[in-house]
């Protein structure tokens, strides 16, 4: 039985694009919610080119969440591939899908969108490691201006977070924020969710649509991987920045806006640049300013209180109560562990700890076991450096690649900012490029 969306701010909700109108819709924590331009629907969506009852959302506690075509005329596209009637396929949050020629996309709950998501006031957010707290004070600072902000950090610290938190607090938190992966879509849909498109302008356009520049007009757009962004986007993004108009693909009018770039990537950009892959007028365009966020392990004491609310939340989530509470041994494994996938692995491992445990004490018996590969736990404290095979496995390394610590990252299937902070904790100096 459908379920109609609920209408506290607390939930999730959906941004819905149709030619030139943009609305949100509040999603249900569970239930099943019909798309279409037919009036009997949960989500009603005008638009010539949706079918009366067209696709269906799937809400399911604690699951993610699927969408399925319901036999429609103009087909139901995720990632660019139309489902098959029946077919239901998973979308995340930020993660856009077209029914017809609509563009929609799942948002996260409203708090993490508004000035509550700032930390400290009840956004459920962390903040005890000094380096992050003259971040966050500068983010206050830069947020209330206009300037192009890129974030810098290893996957999983935390840079979306900080985007919306700037976001909160600027003048445009009235506004939208939205959320683009440029590494997730191809070229031809990066385009086409970026700028819009007209009618026609390539397969499949069988209606005009407009992009995200233009349905976040006031308001924020946040690149996140856009050291992943083809060169032919560059160019269009870059003539985008400098003009502050943006153009449909296959149009031949431009469209004036007003929007704060917030751009993320956990790339060496100025090693991009430098290696032809990103171009350097896009890369001063987008760094108005660079925040870097610091990884996990050296943000050793926010460690507790995030896994703490992780198990909250997830605990939440299962509908468990008592909610367990972390021993001793267990505690120090997570402050002692070196977290290669930061705040988003946290997150996983607590709420692994918490499906596995059957007590009410989380205990090492929870927590998954370390190995001896690149990234599994905190460097050796051995009396003898060389004997680490990790610090070993570096050297080799750095020696096979001449030094050069893209290459010598790329061999060891790391970024290249873990492999830094891998050199600062054995100890190792960085190599440094040739003089003349």
């Amino acid at each position: 039985m459908p379920v109609a969306p609920r209408t506290d701010l607390a939930t999730r909700r959906m941004l819905v694009i149709a030619g030139d109108r943009v609305s949100t819709h509040a999603m249900p924590e569970q239930g099943q919610i019909r798309i279409g331009r037919g009036d009997d629907v949960e989500l009603r969506i005008d638009d010539p080119s949706v079918s009366r009852e067209h696709a269906h959302l799937f809400f399911e506690k604690g699951k993610p969440v699927t969408v399925s075509d319901a036999g429609s005329s103009n087909g139901t596209r995720v990632r660019g591939k139309a489902l098959t009637a029946g077919q239901k396929v998973q979308i995340s949050p930020g993660e856009t899908f077209e029914v017809g020629s609509a563009l929609l996309m799942l948002q996260s709950p409203f708090e993490l969108e508004n000035a509550q998501a700032a930390r400290g006031q009840g956004g459920g957010i962390v903040i005890e490691d000094r380096t992050m707290t003259g971040i966050y004070a500068l983010a206050e600072r830069v947020a209330k201006s206009t300037i192009s902000v890129l974030l810098l950090g290893e996957t999983g610290v935390g840079k979306d977070v900080l985007a919306r938190r700037i976001h909160a607090m600027s003048p445009r938190t009235e506004k939208p924020f939205l959320a683009l992966n440029c590494g997730a879509l191809s070229e031809q849909l990066l385009e086409s969710e970026l700028f819009g498109h007209e009618r026609g302008s390539f397969t499949g356009a069988v209606e005009a649509k407009q992009g995200l520049l233009e349905a976040a007009d006031g308001g924020t757009v946040f690149l996140d991987e856009v050291g992943d962004l083809p060169m032919s986007v560059q160019v269009k993004l870059l003539r985008v920045l400098e003009e502050r108009q943006v153009r449909r693909v296959g149009g031949l009018k431009s469209r004036a806006f007003d929007i704060r770039f917030i751009a993320a990537t956990n790339r060496d950009l100025g090693e991009a640049v430098h290696g032809g892959s990103f171009r350097a007028d896009l890369f001063y365009r987008l760094n108005g300013i660079a925040l870097v966020i610091p990884p996990l392990r050296q943000r050793v004491g926010e460690i507790e209180e995030l896994a703490r609310r992780f198990v909250d939340d997830a605990s939440g989530r299962a509908e468990r109560t008592p909610v367990p509470t972390l021993a001793p041994e267990a505690l120090g494994w997570l402050k002692s562990h070196f977290w290669p996938g930061n705040i988003r692995e946290l997150q996983n491992t607590m709420e692994r700890a918490v499906l596995l445990c059957t007590d009410d004490e989380i205990t090492l018996e929870h927590l998954p076991p370390s190995s001896g590969s690149i990234g599994a736990g905190r460097p050796s404290e051995s009396s003898d450096p060389d004997a680490d095979p990790e610090r070993q496995k570096i050297l080799d390394a750095l020696e096979k690649c001449a030094g050069n610590q893209t290459r010598a990252a790329r061999v060891l299937g790391i970024s290249r900012n873990t492999l830094l902070a891998r050199l600062d904790a054995y100890g190792i100096l960085r190599p440094r490029k040739p003089t003349r």
